[in-house]
């Protein structure tokens, strides 16, 4: 690993506390970046943050961020410029699922999963996007806004149908964000996880049994990983985050408007 590859970038990670943003956030300082990283778990997020400076290579600073707040949002921006002079990369990884049946999605399980993955989403990207017109274009490289989807962002599946729409609303904020932001010299783009082991997963799995779709816990992974993954197996968060740093990094600089699946197989394009 390059400990120089992802020096300069000064990193907000919405979602940073647990599982993917947090594998990403520790991966990114390992190769010279700095992040800020914003949860609404304080507790977690301050011990990613502990992890990375104890690390020593980039600097890490955390606080609360409930996404579906704009204010929060600013705040999280205006914390990475205060930490570290300016925000060049905006990771927006906080996300929630509950599985209902089609006829059983109700008013709040609807509100409560598209405020935060696709509301929260927007806030960031706006927020962010603020702060890179304001700064004025860097002279070698864009400003960099990355959008998490998923393999839903390209299908949909009869339990997850609101999580599902959330997803496919990340892929509109990639493409229309990619048009609406280039004027500023910001691109944007994402990359679209499948069946990733993390806490939110282990959630899922019991709320899947809950709903009747599994009869036991721990299956449902199995059961994916046999029967629509071409890889026959599922991943953990260290199977996306090179993936993520590459969009962070200068290699992904002649892009936008993309989502990258990185999903084992499950959806081919």
């Amino acid at each position: 690993m390059d400990p120089n590859r992802l020096k300069g970038k000064n990193i907000m990670i919405t979602g940073a506390a647990q599982g993917m943003g947090a594998a990403n956030a520790e991966y990114f300082a390992a190769q010279g970046a700095n992040v800020c990283l914003g949860d609404i778990n304080v507790d977690g997020v301050n011990e990613v943050a502990r992890r990375i400076n104890e690390a020593g290579n980039g600097k890490a600073v955390a606080l609360k961020l409930d996404v579906t707040s704009r204010e929060d949002n600013a705040a999280a921006v205006a914390k990475t410029v205060d930490a570290f002079g300016t925000i060049n990369v905006a990771l927006m990884n906080a996300g929630i699922n509950k599985p209902r049946m089609f006829m059983d999605i109700d008013e709040d399980n609807w509100d409560a999963i598209m405020n935060i993955n696709a509301k929260g989403m927007l806030f960031g990207m706006q927020e962010a996007a603020r702060q890179m017109t304001a700064q004025g274009p860097m002279e070698d490289h864009p400003y960099k806004i990355i959008n998490v989807g998923s393999i839903v962002s390209r299908t949909a599946f009869l339990d997850v149908i609101p999580y599902s729409c959330s997803k496919y609303c990340a892929l509109a904020m990639i493409i229309g964000g990619a048009k609406a932001l280039w004027e500023h010299k910001i691109t944007v783009n994402g990359y679209a996880p499948g069946v990733v082991r993390t806490e939110l997963w282990e959630q899922l799995d019991k709320d899947l049994v809950k709903i009747g779709m599994f009869e036991e816990e721990g299956q449902s992974m199995d059961h994916l990983a046999k029967t629509m993954i071409t890889m026959k197996k599922y991943s953990y968060p260290d199977d996306v985050k090179g993936t993520a740093a590459f969009l962070v990094s200068d290699e992904s600089d002649y892009m936008t408007g993309q989502l990258i699946m990185i999903d084992g197989g499950m959806i081919m394009q």
